[in-house]
């Protein structure tokens, strides 16, 4: 059961998603302490690995912490029955289906709003809820290149590169917790609740930001940059004795600065580097007068270096290197776990603190398929001999 120290203890969520965008949207409210109900089809003969993939694989157990799990057949009566059972003492409902299927399964936002008009309802999808795409599967690849994002990531002239995260899922979900919490909130004025839903489309294009707006403002089309900013000069990639480093030289004070870590003040002067036009202008020339001299000294004396003089700088980390960097443990963001079967692994935290109630120091882990059926459906008032007949009648 959820911490009740937690902020969201006091909400109950019932979790119909799959994959990934709406599981992390529904993590966000498990990790502050809903009391999330994970749904899922029983098992059967044919049915093989689930969508997610293995159940105790690092995936799995990162996006369905903190969760209790049931199984139960919507396609039958019965489940349909029990579903809105459940909804009707609800607060939230959360599910990532294809727009059509909610439907011809019976537990829409109509559906569940006719049992309880207080609930908040939150639907991903990959291109809207209506609309010429609206029926169409979308993943995140897709929604990262019809979002343009990938038009943007590379080396200039490289062809399109996807970024090396699922970003359009994770941002949907995020936006999705977002929106629901904005529902909740405004359900406390009205008492009603209400539809929630977001896009892959929609979140990665909401991500472009600053790009967006360099077309939408001023109809200027951005390129790829590769490892450049895109408007900030320099910023970027640069070679060291032994690696590489990232340096962010954003405005004049910070470029005056960067010029007396580097020793070259006389690049203040020059005609070419003396203004942020003139250096976006002339940006390759600079990048190499720069990496003549960064490659001179290693990563870590650089770092030092521009640190005490206040200028943006760090390494280029491999991800192991991410968890066993000093500030990164500091910070906690490594969770740990104790799992019943893998024993203590970790996942990573949430990114915001709160002061008067933070998170746990351990998380609970991802539940077995099934494991709270008994459980949560006796708290509906099923007994043993109800339980045994949903099994046989494949409805849990």
């Amino acid at each position: 059961m959820p911490n009740a120290d937690l902020p969201l203890s006091h909400i109950r969520v019932l979790d119909l998603t799959r994959v990934r965008a709406g599981p992390t949207c529904v993590r966000q409210l498990a990790d502050w302490g809903a009391d999330v109900i994970k749904i899922e089809t029983p098992p059967s003969p044919q049915s093989g690995e689930g969508l997610g993939g293995p159940r105790h694989g690092p995936d799995f157990f990162n996006l369905h912490r903190n969760k209790r799990a049931i199984t139960l057949n919507l396609k039958h009566d019965e489940g349909q029955k029990i579903f809105l059972a459940l909804a009707r003492d609800a607060d939230v409902v959360v599910e990532n289906y294809r727009p059509d299927v909610k439907h011809r399964l019976g537990v829409d936002y109509d559906a569940v709003r006719a049992v309880n008009p207080r609930i908040v309802y939150g639907s991903i999808s990959g291109f809207g809820q209506d609309g010429p795409y609206s029926t169409r599967a979308g993943v995140d690849q897709i929604a990262q290149g019809m979002g343009g994002l990938m038009s943007i990531t590379g080396l200039p002239g490289q062809g399109p590169v996807r970024v090396g995260i699922p970003i359009a899922d994770l941002t949907a979900g995020m936006s999705l917790a977002q929106g629901i919490l904005l529902a909740l909130i405004e359900r406390e004025r009205s008492g009603e609740g209400q539809w929630v839903h977001t896009s892959l489309l929609e979140a990665q294009i909401a991500m472009l930001d600053f790009q967006a707006a360099r077309w939408l403002i001023a109809g200027d089309v951005p390129g790829q940059a590769g490892n450049n900013h895109p408007t900030s000069i320099p910023t970027g990639v640069f070679p060291t004795a032994d690696g590489h480093i990232n340096i962010a030289s954003a405005g004049e004070k910070i470029w005056q600065r960067f010029l007396a870590v580097m020793g070259r003040p006389e690049w203040g002067e020059d005609e070419r580097f003396n203004s942020s036009t003139a250096r976006l202008e002339n940006r390759d020339a600079l990048n190499t007068l720069i990496a003549e001299v960064t490659v001179s000294r290693p990563s870590a004396t650089w770092i030092e270096l521009f640190a005490e003089a206040g200028v943006p700088a760090g390494p280029i980390n491999a991800i192991d290197e991410v968890f066993a960097d000093a500030q990164v443990q500091h910070l906690g963001i490594a969770r740990p776990i104790d799992h019943p079967s893998r024993g203590e692994v970790a996942c990573v935290g949430q990114a915001v603190n709160l002061s008067r109630t933070p998170q746990p120091s351990r998380m609970r882990p991802s539940p077995e398929l099934g494991e709270h059926t008994d459980t949560v459906l006796g708290e509906l008032g099923y007994d043993a001999e109800a339980l045994s007949r949903l099994r046989a009648d494949g409805v849990i």
